[in-house]
């Protein structure tokens, strides 16, 4: 046992000496490629405007590219050439300025700038999330809610609705219209195109279409608590026999989607299994959006007659028994017709004034 645990001790220091530090160097070198097998959504687009936001992120990285290339190249060539142990590189501790290193360090820069300039300022009218696309097939409308942590798909013109599923047919353009229950979420689907926030109280609007069939991930790209993970969704791009398959599916589902389900939905919850409603109520969406405001103006309300009762029991809490506003009409009259006037003002200035002490002295020995 002691022979042959010296000799695996042995062997091991020999393969340690015998270990090639370039293999290792190179092994290195070659693990970024192991992540070539991972799919990149956005890269990888099935859409549209996924195409076109696809094509402009490739432009400006290769724009970037021309001076993020040179300063890495010049940097690894500056460490090699001035290396400690290379005493033939010129040694110039009073040098401090070049023109031509100036103008190619400010023009180069300057000229990238301009161009991504131009092509920002064209690219966000051209894939404006609220700009309708151009099609001769009639668009669809989809109704988005982001909840506690799920996603609700209301398909006003079919009238049914999912949970965690939607369903457009390819080649058509979808016009989603979309809102939040509670806090802030981000609708993306990244195989399609760009992302648009869901706020509460609020109503955005994205526009996509789907050019290839298949199923593609859905995400909230807004971090929102603890079931932010699990708030994914399937998009299922199919063609237009399977989409109507698909809503004479949801159609014979036995549940139905009113105030009173909906409610039970809007507590939280995870992993939320799909869930279609056969019919939905037509004013859903437009009540959730409108939630918000409707609470506020409920509580605004509240507080009003919550003041007016308040006002109503301090005149009830004056005792008008205690002023004594009784009058001799008759002797008023004869008293108006001789008094003169700034007299009677005067008479009438003090009554009023003896009026209001009479009642705020009774008010307080109320309380």
């Amino acid at each position: 046992m002691l022979r042959r645990s010296l000799a695996n001790s042995t062997l091991s220091c020999d393969m340690k000496k015998h270990r090639n530090p370039r293999l290792l160097r190179l092994l290195a070198l070659c693990s970024p490629l192991l992540l070539a097998g991972c799919d990149m959504a956005v890269l990888n687009p099935k859409g549209q405007i996924g195409e076109e936001t696809k094509s402009l992120i490739l432009t400006a990285t290769w724009l970037m590219l021309i001076v993020v290339i040179p300063v890495i190249l010049m940097t690894l060539w500056f460490a090699w050439k001035y290396r400690a142990s290379n005493k033939a590189a010129r040694y110039e501790p009073n040098w401090s300025h070049s023109t031509a290193i100036e103008v190619v360090v400010w023009l180069v820069p300057i000229i990238i700038i301009a161009i991504l300039a131009r092509i920002t300022w064209v690219s966000t009218h051209e894939l404006d999330p609220y700009k309708p696309l151009q099609s001769d097939v009639k668009p669809i409308t989809v109704e988005v809610v982001s909840m506690n942590y799920k996603w609700l798909f209301i398909y006003p013109e079919q009238g049914i609705a999912s949970i965690n599923e939607l369903a457009v047919p390819v080649d058509t353009p979808v016009n989603f219209k979309i809102t939040s229950e509670s806090i802030m979420n981000s609708f993306f689907i990244p195989q399609l195109g760009s992302q648009v926030y869901s706020m509460a109280g609020m109503q955005t609007k994205l526009h996509l279409i789907a050019n290839h069939v298949g199923a593609y991930d859905g995400i909230s790209a807004n971090y929102s608590g603890g079931g932010f993970s699990g708030m994914r969704f399937k998009t299922l791009a199919m063609t237009d026999n399977d989409f109507e398959q698909w809503v004479t599916k949801v159609r014979e589902s036995k549940k139905v989607l009113d105030r009173d389900a909906y409610a039970s939905l809007v507590p939280m919850s995870e992993n939320t299994p799909v869930t279609y409603y056969s019919s939905v109520d037509a004013n859903l969406f437009q009540s959730i959006v409108h939630a918000p405001m409707a609470s506020g103006m409920a509580q605004q309300q509240e507080g009003h007659e919550s003041h007016e009762n308040h006002g109503a029991m301090d005149m009830k809490g004056m005792d008008m028994k205690g002023m004594d506003m009784k009058m001799d009409m008759k002797g008023a009259a004869n008293d108006t017709a001789t008094a003169p006037a700034g007299a009677m003002t005067m008479a009438m200035d003090n009554a009023g004034a003896h009026a209001m002490h009479a009642g705020a002295s009774a008010h307080a020995h109320k309380e």
